[in-house]
């Protein structure tokens, strides 16, 4: 009879809530005090400290008052509706305009009661607004991600949340051309735009953002795990402002729109920790296209062992690597890894009695105790300049950045024949096919042969989420046909794939190396000089239990660590 009683007091949603048994009245009660002391919606309060189910709530919310329910993860938000409402509004109450129909506005709203915010948005839109319910928790997320990418002004940033902005960009920035206005790079809200993408990209552990400004719109995207994803699309009225205030960071020509230009910015996000940006600019159609690319020195200071490498190829890397003479080569696409496991290399052998230099172009990662040089093709600094000039400094340890032409790798080649080791990169699919490029460029067979030594063919896939990845059910017919032997399914192979949760991006988090490391023997010097091919170069290399990047990618499947779609992606049957 109490229970009843007291029952009648309650109206509304928190009624319904307690009828639907989605939450006991006397912790209904507590919570109702709490959300009022903490100044937050009931409902917020309910889903952020788990004492009811954000969907339970959404359902009962729909059927009391006769209010639509959506889930927000099978639509897209539209951003210029997001933008034609006010963003402290959006911020105050919690929710979000979805789409607009002529002069309807839907609005995504977890508690149907929150009249206030309906009538507040009525009112700066002067349009008809009509609530949909949707799930507390979605919800958030959403408006978090839409006000992130429509936001230009950052006010709403607190310098608590991302240290002193004006300190974290290091490098000098110059004084620009009179002819360039000082609002288009000393506009404080596209200073504070600008920090915030680039420290977002950071956090996210991105390893590029690209700004590209089209016709009828501006776009920034980063890519993350070897994947470009948009992340905001600013007015298109402020591409000239962002242009101008990365170049200044970068210590560019801010008046020169009409050729390429490159420079570097520093960004200090900590006493013990930089990073730094390798910018390009590239004129297009409709201004200046602007990609940074993210070098992080801790990403060479992984070592070995977080690379992928199998145990055999690990063994066969650092065997190599302590030889005193000798050639190892890193080969595969752009972006495919060779930067880090080259620099993980010279990490390895930067030791007090060694005299390491490089010649890269440009330098990423600065090392400290290595001897690094940009070459400036420009002033007559080559790659093969450079080489010249090291052979002349008692030189222990050579890493070229890539070997281009002819003149390149034959100082190379005589620079590991004559007791150095040299590290370098090629662009070739596999590493039978490296051997073969070389002769291609005009190196001859028996100095080949006399001097690579090492090659390790490599690409980037990307790793499941331990979190929510899933078991794949699939026929092994199909096993068969990607690769996998009978002897392996006859043992049993267990194969995961991607789901998505709120820890990865799309079921997938961070990368993995994948590696066909193969020692050059003696039958394939002969081969080589024989003039073979690179089918017979791989045929041998089977024979000597080399696995080819294939097969190193469904070792990594069999793992769990990755997804055969990935493997589809990133490698070639």
């Amino acid at each position: 009879m109490a229970a009843t009683a007291s029952q009648s007091n309650l109206a509304g949603l928190p009624r319904r809530l307690v009828q639907d048994g989605i939450i006991a009245e006397p912790k209904l009660a507590e919570a109702t005090l709490a959300a009022r002391s903490a100044r937050v919606p009931l409902v917020a309060y309910l889903v952020s400290e788990n004492l009811a189910n954000a969907r339970a709530i959404a359902v009962a919310a729909s059927h009391e008052f006769g209010v639509p329910l959506l889930d927000l993860d099978a639509m897209e938000v539209d951003l210029d509706c997001v933008r034609s409402v006010d963003q402290k509004l959006i911020a105050k109450h919690r929710v979000l305009p979805l789409v607009k129909r002529g002069q309807r506005l839907f609005l995504a709203i977890s508690d149907p009661t929150n009249l206030a915010a309906i009538d507040d948005i009525k009112f700066q839109t002067s349009m008809r607004v009509d609530p949909v319910v949707v799930e507390q928790d979605k919800l958030e997320e959403r408006i978090t991600k839409a006000l992130e990418a429509v936001d230009t002004t950052m006010s709403d940033l607190g310098d608590d949340d991302w240290g002193d902005i004006d300190d974290l960009v290091e490098m000098g920035e110059e004084k620009p051309e009179d002819n360039v206005q000082r609002d288009d790079i000393e506009d404080a809200p596209v200073v504070r735009f600008v920090n915030k993408i680039l420290l977002d990209a950071i956090k996210k552990g991105a390893s590029d953002v690209h700004f590209e400004p089209y016709e009828k719109y501006f776009r920034i995207r980063t890519r993350l795990d070897g994947v470009l994803s948009e992340v905001a699309q600013p007015p298109v009225a402020l591409a000239h402002k962002l242009c101008a205030r990365l170049k200044v960071m970068s210590r560019m020509d801010i008046a020169e729109r009409r050729v390429p230009q490159d420079g570097r910015i520093k960004m200090r996000l900590s006493k013990t920790r930089a990073i730094d940006f390798r910018v390009n600019t590239c004129p297009t159609l409709f201004g200046e296209k602007i990609v940074l690319r993210i070098l992080d020195p801790s990403s060479a200071k992984l070592g070995i062992d977080a690379l992928g490498y199998e145990a055999l190829q690990r063994e066969l890397y650092l065997k190599h690597l302590n030889k005193p003479y000798g050639m190892i080569l890193v080969t595969g696409p752009t972006g495919s890894g060779k930067t880090v496991s080259l620099y993980t290399g010279l990490n390895i052998l930067n030791t007090v009695d060694r005299n390491i230099s490089t010649a890269e172009d440009p330098a990423e990662i600065n090392l400290p105790g290595i001897n690094q040089v940009n070459v400036n093709p420009k002033v007559g600094l080559t790659f093969a300049s450079a080489l010249k000039a090291f052979l002349r400094q008692d030189p222990d340890v050579i890493m070229v950045g890539e070997i281009r032409d002819l003149e390149t790798a034959e100082i190379a080649i005589k620079a590991a024949q004559t007791g150095h080791l040299v590290l370098s990169t090629l662009h070739t699919n596999d590493a039978p096919k490296t051997l073969t490029r070389l002769v291609d460029m005009g190196v001859m067979p028996y100095a080949i042969a006399t001097s690579v030594s090492l090659i390790i063919a490599q690409r980037l896939g990307r790793k499941l989420c331990d979190n929510c990845k899933e078991v794949k059910d699939i026929p092994h017919e199909a096993l068969k046909k990607e690769g996998f032997s009978s002897q392996e399914l006859d043992a049993g192979v267990t194969i995961f794939g991607p789901v998505g949760c709120k820890q990865c991006n799309e079921g997938y988090k961070g990368r993995v190396g994948i590696f066909q490391v193969m020692e050059v023997s003696e039958i394939m010097g002969r081969i080589i000089m024989e003039g073979g091919n690179a089918m017979q170069i791989a045929e041998q290399a089977k024979k000597e239990g080399v696995i080819d990047l294939r097969q190193a990618g469904l070792n990594k499947v069999k793992e769990g660590v990755t997804s055969l779609e990935e493997i589809n992606r990133v490698t070639i049957e």
